[in-house]
């Protein structure tokens, strides 16, 4: 099968470019329990330049270990062409994770990846896949970012790196992008820096997307439009609460640090989130618990601890409580 008819659909859609541009090669990795909607968001949008262009602007390969099929996190296996270890990739390699991303990647990919970047390729992850960059040592001294529900577990067990927040990064060689539809973003920017705006434009169009988000945008909402309020004081205190969050928690000196009363705290949490300034430190630690149990292999002693709490049975007891199981259950079983 020629690359034409391997990778250009036809369709009424159409942008006039010049003939004979030169295609970007890119391969993705899928490892166990990759989440599709980062894969299909990233790979369509290629496929949506070819097809409205009538050229081959991309080509793509997907690979895995083994060369088999790949269950995604919903269950559902994906067909790939081969394994990685028997392709030769040019341009962009993309890992794709997702859920339960630790140890997925094994040291022979580690050292794949490394062996591909040293030598100039421009390697990436979707989702959670820069715990595979992670594993070959490739993203020190490099901004890059991953789902923010696995920042904290990644946080734990990689102290010496801290992922951004933002919906996807692009540092020199390094490209990231938090998973979902952020793939759809970071390919979005690779389209019109490649190609130009106009291409770019009308893939939004064919992907029903009505703006593309920038590299400095966060992942999820900010914290006053979680909370629902713009109260300055009750939103400085609710971010010096996560700040502290691994700390003996004194409601007195959070309302020194904000030149306030601990009665005047305690009002503004019930005004405005009808919850005491205690419960709202205890959710937000149990909240940090769950991840850290469910992303990492800790123990539930050291899962109390970094959650702040001066003793595992008061964290079981309250974990308990909230989630309506115990924490070693939670995280030998899930719940």
């Amino acid at each position: 099968m020629n690359d034409i008819a391997k990778f250009v659909a036809k369709g009424s859609a159409h942008v006039t470019l010049p003939a004979g541009l030169e295609p970007l090669d890119v391969a993705f990795v899928l490892l166990p329990k990759f989440t599709m909607l980062a894969f299909s968001s990233a790979i369509e949008p290629l496929r949506m330049a070819n097809q409205l262009a009538q050229q081959v602007l991309f080509r793509w390969q997907v690979l895995s270990d083994d060369g088999a099929a790949v269950a995604c996190s919903n269950g559902v296996p994906v067909m790939v062409d081969g394994a990685w270890g028997q392709a030769k990739p040019e341009g962009l390699v993309l890992v794709c994770s997702g859920v339960e991303p630790e140890g997925k990647a094994s040291p022979a990919l580690g050292d794949w990846l490394r062996s591909l970047w040293r030598r100039g390729r421009v390697v990436g992850g979707l989702c959670t896949g820069a715990y595979a960059l992670a594993a070959a040592g490739i993203l020190k001294g490099h901004r890059f970012t991953m789902h923010w529900d696995n920042i904290d577990a990644f946080a734990e067990n990689h102290p010496d790196l801290q992922p951004a927040r933002q919906v996807f990064c692009i540092d020199d060689r390094v490209m990231t992008c938090a998973g979902g539809v952020a793939a759809a973003d970071l390919m979005l920017k690779l389209i019109n820096d490649r190609f130009g705006a106009t291409l770019g434009q009308e893939v939004m169009n064919m992907c029903l997307l009505t703006q593309r988000r920038q590299e400095e945008d966060l992942q999820t909402t900010s914290l006053a439009a979680r909370l629902g309020t713009r109260h300055d004081k009750l939103l400085q205190a609710a971010a010096f609460m996560e700040a502290h969050i691994e700390e003996d928690f004194d409601l007195d000196a959070c309302a020194a640090h904000l030149s306030l009363s601990r009665r005047q705290i305690e009002r503004l949490f019930n005004r405005y989130l009808n919850i005491t300034p205690v419960r709202y430190m205890n959710d937000l630690r149990l909240a940090r618990g769950r991840s850290l149990l469910a992303e990492t292999d800790m123990k539930v002693t050291e899962v109390a601890v970094a959650c702040g709490y001066a003793s595992t049975s008061h964290f079981s007891k309250s974990f308990r409580k909230k989630y309506g199981t115990s924490p070693y259950r939670f995280s030998h079983f899930g719940g």
